[in-house]
């Protein structure tokens, strides 16, 4: 498969997915790219190592930004306590040259992983992720829209994760 098929495939795969589904595959990108972090370690290919564990802050970054406290509950408050802990263990990776470090992530996000995938082969609904950024910090939720006509029904993309 070339290239330019390969990318239309991935984006068809991304496109079609059920929320949870998208989340499961965040968790399949963070991790695969903490993975790519240790085998560049391993080579002593630095450039690597910084792109991939880049990649993985970012993605975690985003799971953290994007947590609904308000709707998430106590379990959104304990995965923004886990996001924030892997927010602090990644720099290690880059700073000190560790794949354990990146190990040690691997082991926590794991589960959450396989819980996602389960979740998306199940058929259970979750919210998609908005935009990075999108509810961090002190920005404001978007108003709830009228709706179309009277009665007609309202939908609200909620972030959960």
């Amino acid at each position: 498969m070339n290239n330019s098929a390969a990318k239309t495939y991935h984006t068809q795969q991304i496109m079609t997915a059920s929320p949870a589904k998208l989340v499961a595959m965040l968790f399949d990108r963070a991790i695969g790219s903490l993975k790519e972090a240790i085998d560049a370690i391993e080579r002593g290919d630095i450039e690597t190592r910084c792109r991939a564990n880049k990649k993985a802050t970012e993605i975690v970054y985003h799971l953290y930004m994007t947590l609904d406290m308000e709707r998430g509950g106590e379990i959104a408050g304990n995965l923004k306590d886990l996001y924030s802990f892997v927010l602090r263990k990644l720099p290690e990776v880059d700073f000190k040259n560790d794949g354990q470090a990146a190990q040690d992530v691997i082991k926590l996000l794991e589960p959450l992983r396989r819980s996602w995938h389960e979740l998306a082969e199940q058929g259970v609904p979750a919210a998609r992720p908005a935009p990075a950024g999108a509810y961090g910090g002190t920005a404001p939720r978007p108003a709830k829209p009228e709706p179309a006509s009277p009665g007609a029904p309202v939908r609200q993309l909620y972030v959960s994760a």
